[in-house]
């Protein structure tokens, strides 16, 4: 759709801009991980961050924003909050909008896209909405506009519709008569790092996994075992967080389109990445899986990260890892989740399988389960405490760590395990961030 531009209006007194938050910045993220994000914020020099509902906010200007985007590995993405006001009528709303500074997102001709939310607000239709501040971009522009899109809510999972990576997206969000309007500096959602081309049966976000990793309090001079790999995003994200790469590093982002981007800024920044790559990681990272066709997407996922060399890939059940010879590292690994009738009774196998071959072979070194049920994971007999609660691919899970101990242990820190819930039962509660692909497939007795 084209929106033309207005003639302007007589010239006459005009009302202050917009508002602005004072921390304008906000680097969304799935519920549950928004502490996570916060502790990446500060770990690049970002100060004064908040977390809050949904992702932190920060300032800092173009710098923290160019930085946010290089070297977040656990946020969706980040947008910049260019208006707040309130509007109960149409008038209201683009007489608001004409007065935000649009030209430092987007020149006239340009191609554009809304996502619009309207909660307990007079103004209610979305595509209304999308339409009147689309019709002030115009105005404010003096030269017409391209809207891709319908302009209605919904995930984030849209950005695979043609046309989303090069169109500007802005976020309308209207709650309670209140509008906050947003511009996207990402573009395409961060946990595309563009490697994991392939995928196995049930693929992992590149978030996820950095936030599983996160939460395990894994550090890169620890070994690291995934035996259940299956396309191989755990080890490979480790690999890159051992090697100091930066998940930005080579990649388009929408702020790089604003007419007030600074290309040379942005070149240093990409130079001062590139300097603090490591040539190799510090300590063995090893990813096994039963299914041969899940280590050969590992091998090619790995290949484009450039890690390929960092990680130890093999084709073998869980009882016949090898760990290398260490009193303490990590196991970290994303295990079916079992989600359809039918399939508990192979899981409890799988679940307790793991938890023998690791008293074996790792006692003292700390196992996370990115987790859905509360009774298998009494199965592993290690004792868990909660690191976070998400969602993956609509299935409420949560990250539980625990020490691997030499003997089998009942229950967890945090009521659940062995007798914290009924066979079958979920976390009790689980927030819904964006849609995703989700480990709720597999037989639990092929891994073993």
């Amino acid at each position: 759709m084209s929106i033309p531009s207005k003639p302007t209006p007589r010239r006459g007194a005009r009302s202050a801009a917009p508002a602005v938050d004072a921390l304008p910045y906000f680097a969304a993220a799935a519920p549950g991980l928004e502490p996570l994000v916060l502790a990446e914020l500060q770990a690049i020099g970002v100060a004064g961050a908040r977390a809050e509902a949904g992702g932190v906010s920060f300032g800092g200007g173009d710098e923290a924003l160019y930085r946010a985007n290089m070297w977040l590995r656990t946020a969706s993405r980040v947008v910049l909050r260019v208006a707040r006001f309130h509007a109960e009528e149409f008038h209201e709303l683009e007489r608001n909008a004409r007065k935000v500074e649009w030209e430092r997102f987007v020149a006239p001709g340009s191609t554009v896209r809304f996502r619009v939310t309207c909660r307990k607000s007079k103004l209610y239709h979305s595509d209304a909405v999308a339409q009147r501040v689309a019709a002030a971009i115009a105005y404010r522009l003096k030269g017409g506009i391209t809207v891709v899109g319908d302009g209605a809510a919904g995930d984030d999972e849209g950005d695979d519709a043609p046309d989303a990576s090069v169109a500007q997206l802005f976020t309308v969000r209207l709650t309670h008569d209140e509008c906050v309007i947003s511009a996207d500096g990402s573009g395409e959602l961060l946990h595309r790092r563009g490697y994991r081309q392939a995928v196995a049966k049930a693929p992992l976000r590149e978030t996820l996994a950095a936030a599983a990793l996160a939460g395990a309090g894994w550090t890169a001079a620890a070994p690291l075992v995934d035996p259940m790999c299956g396309a191989g995003t755990i080890a490979i994200e480790a690999a890159l967080i051992a090697r100091d790469i930066a998940p930005g590093l080579g990649r388009d982002f929408a702020f790089m389109r604003w007419p007030t981007f600074d290309a040379a800024r942005w070149a240093r920044l990409g130079e001062r990445a590139a300097a603090r790559v490591q040539p190799a990681a510090p300590a063995p990272i090893l990813a096994s899986d039963r299914d041969e066709g899940a280590i050969e997407a590992a091998r090619s996922n790995a290949a484009r990260a450039g890690v390929e060399a960092d990680i130890e890939l093999s084709v073998r059940p869980i009882s016949a890892i090898e760990p290398p010879e260490s009193t303490r590292g990590w196991v970290v690994t994303n295990p079916p989740y079992g989600v359809r009738i039918g399939e508990q009774a192979g899981l409890r196998n799988l679940y307790a399988g793991l938890g023998r071959t690791l008293r074996e072979r790792c006692v003292g070194w700390e196992l996370a389960m990115v987790s859905a049920d509360r009774a298998l994971e009494g199965q592993v007999g290690v004792r868990f405490r909660e690191a976070f609660r998400t969602s993956n691919g609509g299935i409420p899970v949560r990250l539980v760590v625990g020490t691997v101990e030499e003997r089998a242990v009942g229950g967890s820190s945090d009521g659940g395990g062995a007798g914290g819930g009924k066979p079958g039962g979920r976390p009790r509660r689980g927030p819904k961030p964006p849609a995703d692909e989700g480990n709720a497939e597999g037989e639990g007795f092929e891994y073993l």
